[in-house]
């Protein structure tokens, strides 16, 4: 059972995030548009009701209950037209459905951790309830564009008539293809009953319980609950709107003696009220009462999109990623034993030509495998960039600052993993740009002789076995001074030396360092940039920045495609043999003795290309007893990582190989192994084992 509830929980939480990514990104393009299409509406719709069916099904009542509230809204929307929102009230329409899209995202996290969901949902769903009150409020005083306003004599039809005595109606429509429609309508009876005399309200049909032909009527006409007292009714639509399994309800009032019983007419769409009306003479309970032609004509559009969609889904399939992380790992021990037989010493000397063909074979069926295995868990960055515009929106309106962002190859594919790592740095990067980048104000950004609206430009490019992530603004820029000062103050940086504009650039890395006087929503706790910095190396990754002042600011991610497999330069020192990334290679050469100078703490210098890049020999560094000391007898790589670069002496290339990642044993943290230089190992195909080096950690060492 508890295996069946994980999974239920696993496949509720994918889908709910996948809707609210969905949601967010149609919101945020119909906020710029100031505007709903018919597709947004019905698309919002029916996202809800999803949310809402789902949430009633694993019992989330607090999800279910907002789902259905914002349902009911974009069913008033649907069934009337988008200008029943005044334009005043579009900006309250889309805040409104961003804290919604918010409080769904802040439950799921509740879920994904194991905590408890928030109990107290009812500022949010007054906020929800007074917007739907403001609307209706809205249509009953102007009639929709188009429509004509009645006559003041003209007789406006008033609903279904109900049962003579009870004027306070309540109509209820169930989903559509629910079933057992009989049994779900004497279930709301039977919730009624619990507060409401049966003396006090009636219902119609009234053979809901022993007659399961009632079910065709329910379906088609409603569920009808007539009411003496307006208070009984009131309470009723809280009853309603707790069921997961009604669509919409319709509030009516008579102000007369209604005429005798009769079964309920059919309405032609019902527009459903959110909170408790006061009773209403005819003519104005008429826009509950009109039928809403327009949403059946519309009806054809969304039928076709969704099988489109169902059309598409057919050939997609979700994995969970421990499946590919396994699938990963056998493809990884393939590899590893395909090289150990036809590297065999067993093998060495002998003249095998069909041996040899097979195996020439089995290789590129075993890359062919393992590039599939890789594609499988590569996935577009578009995700987490897209989530970039909701910080950028919701800064600028608690900041009051104007700018845009720009997303530049949000195709570009990484490894699942990483873009899972990538976005909480990035996310910081961003609001670093929007809350320190981005000027104040606009008279600001004009002296300075730029556009009036700030930009950041979010852009994603491959360069072999790594992606290359920029964000850039057209901001301030870093000021050297203000930063040098903190650093000072910060007892990072001494006073009495100076240092170049790239070395005042790192200080940003540093932990606890922050330029904002005063700790913010957003900043000031110097929390921030350092945290990208660790993320972004936790996957191999590296960070650089450049900035020119009253220009703006460039924060660079270089981050591998994978961390499952790389391609790497197998280096040796002695009887040890080492791996180096092939994308931290730049050059390498032999060299005299005579091309090294000593620097003036009498550490090693090279110069290449007109600089000089410090010398790093690796026997010295690991204290080994063997390797080449003569610099004339080994290699000189030029290796770089991020704003590092240096030469790193060796005793000879190997040659180039594509090797499986094996992750260090984890009480191997304890020593700081990472700090040492060394990013985890690989199985050679001759069973020995390679140390991977990381380029960046090593120079520091």
């Amino acid at each position: 059972m508890s295996a069946n509830n994980d999974s239920l929980l696993e496949a509720y939480l994918f889908e709910t995030g996948s809707l609210l990514e969905q949601l967010d990104n149609l919101v945020l393009a119909a906020e710029d548009k100031d505007n709903f299409s018919e597709d947004d509406i019905n698309t919002i719709f029916r996202i809800m009701h999803t949310i809402k069916g789902s949430s009633a099904m694993m019992e989330y009542n607090s999800l279910m209950t907002i789902a259905h509230r914002v349902e009911d809204l974009f069913a008033i929307i649907r069934d009337t037209s988008i200008d029943i929102v005044p334009e005043s009230h579009r900006p309250e329409l889309f805040d409104l459905l961003f804290q919604s899209i918010d409080f769904f995202r802040q439950e799921t996290e509740h879920l994904e951790n194991g905590e408890p969901l928030t109990d107290n949902i009812d500022s949010l769903l007054q906020k929800i309830n007074s917007f739907i009150e403001q609307i209706q409020g809205g249509g009953k005083d102007q009639p929709a564009a188009g429509e004509k306003a009645p006559a003041a004599n003209a007789e406006v039809p008033a609903g279904p008539a109900g049962v003579p005595g009870y004027p306070h109606l309540l109509q209820v429509f169930f989903d559509e293809g629910c079933g057992m429609e009989n049994l779900r309508a004497f279930m709301l009876v039977n919730e009624i009953r619990a507060f409401c005399q049966e003396d006090d309200f009636k219902f119609l049909p009234e053979d809901v319980q022993s007659n399961p032909a009632t079910s065709a009527e329910l379906a088609e006409n409603g569920f009808l609950l007539c009411f003496r007292k307006q208070a009984d009714r009131d309470s009723a639509i809280h009853s309603v709107t707790g069921s997961g399994f009604v669509r919409t309800y319709q509030v009516i009032d008579h102000a007369e003696e209604p005429a005798p019983a009769k079964e309920p007419e059919k309405p032609a769409a019902p527009v459903q009220q959110a909170a408790p009306a006061a009773p209403a003479a005819p003519a104005a309970s008429a826009p509950a009462a009109q039928p809403a032609q327009p949403a059946k004509a519309a009806a054809p559009a969304p039928q076709q999109q969704d099988s489109n969609t169902r059309h598409h889904k057919e050939s997609l399939i979700s994995v969970n990623l421990s499946k590919l992380d396994e699938l990963a790992a056998v493809v990884g021990e393939i590899v590893i034993t395909e090289s150990m037989v036809t590297s065999s010493p067993e093998l060495r000397g002998m003249k095998l030509d069909t041996f040899l063909k097979s195996a020439r074979q089995l290789r590129k069926l075993t890359d062919e495998l393992q590039d599939v295995s890789m594609s499988l868990r590569m996935v577009p960055v578009s995700s987490t960039f897209q989530k970039m515009h909701r910080i950028v929106r919701d800064m600028c309106k608690k900041l009051g600052k104007e700018a845009r962002l720009t997303l530049v190859g949000e195709d570009t594919e990484v490894d699942k993993t990483i873009v899972d790592s990538i976005s909480d740095p990035i996310m910081h990067i961003v609001r670093n740009s929007m809350d320190h980048g981005i000027e104040d104000t606009e008279d600001e950004r004009i002296a300075a002789g730029k556009d009036p609206v700030g930009e950041i430009i979010l852009s994603a490019r491959h360069t072999g076995s790594e992606v290359i992530i920029e964000i850039k603004d057209d901001g301030r820029g870093v000021d050297d001074e203000a930063v040098l000062r903190k650093a000072i103050n910060n007892g990072i940086a001494s006073p009495d030396v100076e240092y170049s504009h790239r070395e005042i650039l790192s200080f940003l890395l540093a932990p606890g360092f922050s330029t904002n006087t005063e700790v913010t929503e957003y900043s000031g706790r110097g929390v921030g940039m350092d945290v990208v910095k660790r993320n972004v190396e936790d996957v191999g990754g590296t960070v650089s920045i450049s900035s020119e002042q009253g220009k703006g600011m460039t924060t660079t991610l270089k981050i591998p495609l994978t961390m499952a497999i790389m391609d790497g330069m197998e280096v040796s020192v002695g009887d040890y043999i080492f791996t180096i990334p092939i994308h931290n290679i730049r050059q390498s050469f032999r060299i005299e003795k005579d091309a090294l100078i000593r620097d003036a703490s009498g550490g090693e210098m090279f110069k290449c290309m007109g600089e000089f890049y410090p010398v790093v020999r690796m026997r010295d560094l690991y204290q080994m007893d063997e390797g080449f000391t003569n610099i004339e007898d080994g290699i000189l790589m030029w290796l770089e990582s991020g704003e590092q670069s240096y030469c790193l002496f060796v005793d000879q290339l190997l040659g180039e190989q594509q090797v499986v990642v094996k992750p260090l044993p984890s009480y191997l943290n304890s020593f700081s192994i990472k700090r040492s230089g060394i990013a985890g190992c690989t199985i050679l195909g001759d069973g020995n084992i390679s140390i991977i080096l990381d380029v960046a950690n090593l120079y520091h060492s």
